[in-house]
């Protein structure tokens, strides 16, 4: 099946990381033009091989800043198409049971992971009723369905709120014609695995764990995302694709 796109102009938060990047190179591929939004900047050759991408260094907390942006590329393409919102921090060390969590850093996980997803709806949706089209993807995770005896918590409980967020803006946006979906990825080498690196052995019991026996690549991420975003997913909306390797089947 060959995918196609209505739509011509695209913004990706989190664009610099791992899934951010090869998001945007997709996007980019397929004659979308792309307003890649990070605090880290994609290094040089990437921007020069994809030239229908353009970056802005901007904080997704900073409302006002990251309204400018958008409203800049939104006068220039005449639309905002699609959203990708890969957006999470996930801080293996501070990020701990609710019980010992420092409350700031359970303040700062959920502004940076939830409450962008709130200024990301409100500076795109007026844009996408206006033109009647479009289609969001928003980066949750498995770990959202599940407690853990070693948890994150805040990282858990703000990627279970996307969730229940998403949906909710794929029955408000439904008339206007935009979507709202989410993808859970189970453990995918990114660069927020430093752990990995650390210790190679861990990611190789964490491999005979998944029942694909890899852990997953931003390429799958990718791959799912552009589904989503797609012409053939236009009767897709409010719902949550896994794409963890079958993990979270196992019993």
């Amino acid at each position: 099946m060959k995918l196609s796109y209505k739509g011509k102009s695209a913004i990706v938060t989190g664009a610099s990381g791992g899934m951010g990047l090869t998001i945007s190179e997709k996007l980019s591929k397929n004659n979308i033009s792309v307003l890649m939004l990070d605090l880290k900047s994609p290094n040089k050759d990437f921007l020069k091989r994809n030239t229908n991408c353009q970056f802005k260094k901007v904080d997704v907390t900073n409302f006002n800043k990251m309204k400018s942006y958008i409203e800049v590329f939104y006068k220039k393409q005449k639309s905002i198409d699609y959203l990708v919102n890969t957006t999470g921090v996930l801080w293996f060390n501070k990020d701990v049971s609710a019980v010992n969590i420092k409350s700031d850093i359970w303040d700062k996980v959920f502004k940076i992971n939830l409450k962008s997803m709130m200024y990301l709806s409100k500076i795109i949706f007026p844009k996408m009723k206006k033109n009647k089209f479009g289609s969001m993807v928003h980066i949750s995770s498995i770990d959202a369905l599940s407690g853990d005896d070693k948890p994150q918590d805040a990282y858990g409980a703000s990627k279970a709120a996307m969730i229940r967020l998403s949906k909710s803006f794929a029955i408000q946006f439904a008339s206007s014609n935009v979507r709202s979906n989410t993808i859970l990825p189970g453990p995918i080498e990114t660069g927020m695995q430093v752990r990995w690196k650390k210790k190679p052995i861990a990611k190789k019991n964490l491999e005979k764990l998944i029942p694909l026996h890899r852990v997953g690549k931003p390429e799958d991420i990718t791959n799912a995302s552009m589904f989503l975003l797609s012409d053939q997913a236009n009767y897709i909306t409010g719902t949550e694709l896994i794409v963890d390797g079958g993990i979270t089947s196992k019993p």
